[in-house]
């Protein structure tokens, strides 16, 4: 049984993530700009604790943090054209955390990504797509760098498609669709055993069932 700190934890992977962490013993703590999320995350069993993710300092996101065994990172400044937003959430939220991370003692910290951000750029890419990929191939290579007990999951498409269970898990797996159910289960998973530490999945749906697909990735 541990406490798993989810920074993002109104988003909505995040939202599914909370009833499986708590399914498997765990307590998830739900950190949020608003006090008007409480009442819902609370009703999927999360802890809930204040945190504005562009204003905290790496000091903010520490004491947050406390009592943890985990961090999750899964904010992100959302699907709009706001080029800024790529900068101060997708990736010094990320920073942040991981210093936070860092300053709280805590050594486990999972990610969530994008598939295929260390690829170039395409020269047409609009400059908030590139603003975007650009912020999350930053905050995985520093999370690479951190000396923390990292894993890295990088989802194709997400989709709000019920989770199957079934997925393709792996560094060359191919850009595809994945409902973000099946994310937060194999988010759960790899929180829940310990696994792949010091590795990022590219993240899809499959045919393999979630805890087969992570204990067969861990082992290669």
């Amino acid at each position: 049984m541990s406490t798993v700190a989810i920074v993002g934890g109104n988003g909505q992977i995040a939202r599914l993530l909370h009833p499986l962490l708590v399914a498997r013993g765990h307590t998830p703590v739900a950190l949020v700009r608003s006090e008007s999320h409480r009442n819902r995350l609370e009703a999927l069993g999360a802890a809930v604790r204040l945190l504005d993710i562009e204003k905290a300092t790496a000091h903010d996101f520490a004491a947050a943090f406390e009592d943890s065994h985990a961090v999750v990172f899964a904010a992100g400044g959302g699907p709009d054209g706001n080029i800024e937003r790529k900068r101060t959430v997708d990736l010094e939220g990320s920073l942040k955390s991981i210093q936070g991370a860092r300053l709280a003692g805590i050594s486990r910290f999972v990610q969530v990504s994008a598939i295929n951000v260390d690829e170039p750029v395409p020269g047409d890419a609009g400059p908030v797509w590139r603003a975007y990929v650009e912020a999350k191939r930053d905050a995985d290579k520093a999370l690479r760098a951190s000396g923390l007990d990292w894993t890295i999951i990088r989802p194709g498409l997400l989709t709000d498609d019920d989770g199957t269970g079934l997925v393709e898990l792996g560094e060359d797996v191919q850009r595809a669709e994945v409902p973000r159910a099946d994310v937060a289960a194999v988010l759960a998973e790899v929180l829940d055993t310990g696994a792949g530490i010091g590795t990022q999945w590219n993240l899809v749906a499959g045919d393999v069932p979630v805890a087969e697909a992570v204990a067969g990735t861990s082992a290669r």
